[in-house]
């Protein structure tokens, strides 16, 4: 069955505003990461962007290690900020019968 290309153009339209309303969300939501059980604490928003490292203070004396640990955490806080905004996305766009990965 074809669909009313107006109605298409519609619903198109709807879907835009719900992605603006999905990403200005994600820009308030964080998710955290940790390293070195617990010594290094990453915090990332929604929208990728790094909000605050916390570093024990017992691992200020070894810094070779200290700085592997806040990388980790830190791709640690990447990877969930970014599977949080592929989860809110596809939630979006389940009704649609899209391919998976195309949004």
């Amino acid at each position: 069955m074809k669909q009313n290309p107006i109605q298409m153009l519609k619903q198109v339209q709807q879907m835009q505003g719900r992605m603006a309303k999905v990403q200005a969300e994600l820009e308030n939501e964080t998710v955290e990461a940790s390293a070195g059980g617990g010594g290094v604490r990453a915090v990332m928003t929604g929208q990728q962007r790094l909000v605050s490292v916390v570093i024990e203070g017992e691992l200020a004396t070894d810094l070779e290690m200290l700085q592997d640990l806040v990388v980790a955490a830190v791709n640690e806080a990447l990877d969930r900020s970014r599977a949080l905004g592929a989860e809110r996305m596809q939630a979006l766009t389940a009704g649609l019968g899209l391919p998976p990965g195309l949004i």
